[in-house]
């Protein structure tokens, strides 16, 4: 039988990450269509309301299924407006391990987000869900995304050289792959310890791969 997340919601102070809905498509596609998404994430660019709504209606529901992963909004609690996206992939269940990345919109930027929507995440997984591994890739000239790993608590375990392929937009405004290195970083319960939900960050990006 195929070990899937629940369909869930979590709290923290600040923030409420919960499933991906049809309401959400409008704000999605405007996060989506920033520069600095562009450049570290593989969405297709422009991103449109229909590949908003492909991505919640059709991807997000199928990851979470087949077990693969699970897909969360980032809003926030007073104003219940999308800041972010927090997305679990490459779950292996037997392991109890599964990668985490995360992206914010650039007018939610500065506010610390990122790592307190990840670290909400992280103990979902370790106290909830019984995990034993976060895994995060940065990649190598993401120092944003770098920050928001280390102020959580994760400890880098190497470089995976020429493995992530990020994009740059030249001087005719078009945007073109180039190669750089994955930083990988790993998560484990412990290293939680002493770790509060109150952290202050510039925000970032993990690459988010493969997603449809």
């Amino acid at each position: 039988m195929t070990s899937t997340f629940p369909n869930i919601s979590i709290s923290t102070e600040r923030l409420v990450l919960r499933p991906l809905d049809e309401d959400d498509v409008p704000a999605l596609a405007a996060m989506m269509n920033d520069e600095q998404v562009a450049a570290w994430t593989h969405v297709p660019q422009p991103f449109t309301e229909d590949n908003a709504a492909a991505w919640i209606g059709e991807y997000a529901p199928a990851e979470r299924t087949a077990g693969r992963g699970l897909d969360l909004a980032v809003t926030e609690f007073l104003t219940q407006r999308l800041v972010g996206v927090i997305q679990l992939t490459k779950t292996n269940w037997h392991v109890r391990a599964t990668e985490l990345s995360y992206i914010i919109a650039p007018w939610a930027r500065g506010e610390g987000y990122a790592s307190e929507a990840a670290l909400a995440t992280a103990q979902w997984l370790f106290g909830d869900q019984k995990f034993e591994r976060v895994e995060l890739r940065t990649a190598a000239d993401n120092t944003a995304s770098q920050q928001v790993a280390q102020k959580i608590g994760c400890i880098s375990e190497g470089v995976l050289r020429g493995a992530c392929i990020a994009r740059v937009r030249t001087d005719d405004g078009v945007w073109t792959d180039v190669r750089t290195d994955f930083i990988v970083w790993s998560l484990l319960p412990e290293d939680l310890e002493g770790t509060t939900g109150q952290l202050t960050d510039t925000d970032g990006f993990t690459t988010f791969t493969d997603w449809n």
